[in-house]
């Protein structure tokens, strides 16, 4: 039995064997994995190395945990990196880098750019990653003749970089936010805007996902930039949107509480704070994704919990730019759920996304143990965020997604397999399967059998910062 995959090949049956794997229920040693049609069909614990070797199973090194979700990624941002350190800077003069090379991206380089990206994550262990997608038009505004070609580029650059990928097309309206209200988009922001949500929603209705015969590594979702980015009357009206998509309700996301500037707007225009306005306007619940979350009240963290929504932290992204530390294990300790995210790709590393979560409370709290090695993993692995119910644990019937981090490297040898997130890098990832599929082997990358990824990056970036 087998079926076509969506990226050019076919998947048939196929058998791994691990040295250990995260199961469930605990680490397990002599793990045999079963797949088939891109699905595990059979996992079998206890399975001694040579008899599987015989049975002309696939040797999977050191531990293997479940494919990672990249559950927060502004693609472009990846040309920022070792770039915006002079002088430090704000996280406002720190945006205005950000505009400078959105507004020289067309979909030719930023399939590129995002190729590069996606094939970084993918060699970090990422097997899906959730694309909080703005940059929509021309340099001046104008649609594309498709008006969705920035975000075709992407989904083009997923399936070839061989990562699933949620497009969270964005609404984007307005330029900020004061007490006297929003401002209008400008300069670079030109490109981000669809006039009003009912153009934002004719076209994301142009899009065609895996649930509705599109391409099978495509899930479309949705965002709402921000409060700031997204005036109040229109706010409810994107959450409508993504909960009647014909394949069932779409995750929803959106920027809350980044930055403290961004709360005293909220309050002085609305009386609310980000998290309050969201709730007001009936924009929480189980599909829905805070991301960054920093600044909360005690009220903004019931409201999250009692909605059954996600709190997305991106440690890496907020201490890079000085944002702070969210209450992650008050947000868990109170019923919300936690997830994980690269965003503007300081760092592209989803082992170390997971364990600065547990690393940030430690600094704030002066305490060790704030979340369970399985906390932090279930925190890198929630595909369910992102539209992607039947991925993130080793389980039978869903999807092959494997990565075997190497246990005998510099920085992991001696350590327990259940504890590798609190030892491991990305430079320690081997081998990752997604679908069935083999992406990177001897964590070497399929796009890199003619150039190495780190010159097809340069090659995307450089001319971005050109003059």
């Amino acid at each position: 039995m087998s079926e076509h995959n969506g990226r050019g090949s076919i998947q048939g049956e196929r058998t791994w064997h691990a040295d250990w794997a995260l199961l469930p229920d605990g680490p397990a040693r002599d793990v045999l994995f079963d797949v088939d049609g891109g699905r595990f069909v059979a996992i079998t614990p206890g399975v001694p190395a040579a008899q599987a070797a015989a049975d002309g199973a696939e040797r999977l090194p050191g531990v293997v945990l479940p494919g990672l979700a990249n559950c927060h990624s502004h693609a472009f941002h990846r040309a920022l990196r070792g770039r915006t350190h002079h002088g430090g800077g704000t996280f406002w003069t720190w945006r205005e880098g950000m505009y400078a090379v959105a507004n020289r991206l067309d979909p030719d380089s930023y399939l590129q750019l995002a190729r590069a990206t996606y094939a970084e994550m993918a060699l970090a262990g990422v097997t899906a990653v959730g694309e909080f997608h703005y940059l929509h038009h021309g340099q001046d505004g104008t649609p594309y003749d498709d008006p969705n070609a920035m975000g075709l580029a992407l989904v083009e650059a997923a399936r070839e970089a061989g990562v699933r990928l949620t497009l969270l097309d964005t609404c984007y309206l307005a330029g900020g936010l004061t007490a006297d209200g929003h401002s209008e988009l400008a300069g670079p922001q030109v490109r981000f805007g669809d006039g009003d949500v009912d153009g934002w929603a004719r076209r994301v209705e142009l899009l065609t996902d895996h649930t509705a015969g599109g391409p099978a590594h495509l899930c479309v979702g949705a965002a709402i930039h921000s409060v700031r980015g997204v005036p109040r009357q229109a706010l409810a009206r994107v959450a409508e949107f993504t909960r009647s998509r014909p394949g069932g309700p779409a995750p929803l996301h959106a920027h809350v509480s980044e930055q403290p500037a961004e709360n005293e707007a909220a309050l002085a225009a609305h009386g609310l704070t980000p998290t309050g306005l969201l709730a007001a306007e009936g924009v929480l619940g189980p599909q829905f994704s805070a991301v960054h979350a920093t600044h909360l009240t005690e009220q903004d963290i019931s409201l999250l919990a009692d909605t059954h929504s996600t709190a997305c932290f991106c440690p890496t992204t907020e201490r890079d730019l000085a944002d702070g530390i969210g209450p992650a294990r008050a947000l868990l300790d109170a019923g919300a759920r936690l997830s994980l995210g690269s965003d503007q790709h300081a760092v592209i590393d989803l082992l170390e996304e997971a364990r600065a979560l547990e690393m940030h409370e430690r600094l704030d709290t002066l305490q060790r143990g704030r979340f369970t090695p399985e906390q932090l993993l279930a925190a890198a692995t929630a595909h369910h965020t992102i539209g992607w119910p039947d991925a993130g644990r080793l389980e039978v019937g869903l999807r092959a997604d494997l990565v075997a981090v190497l246990l005998d490297t510099p920085r992991t040898a001696g350590a327990d397999p259940a504890q590798v997130l609190l030892a491991a890098t990305a430079a320690d990832v081997d081998t990752v399967v997604v679908d069935g599929e083999v992406i990177v082997r001897e964590g070497r990358h399929r796009l890199e059998d003619h150039r190495r990824l780190g010159a097809q990056l340069a090659a995307a970036i450089e001319p971005l910062w050109r003059d």
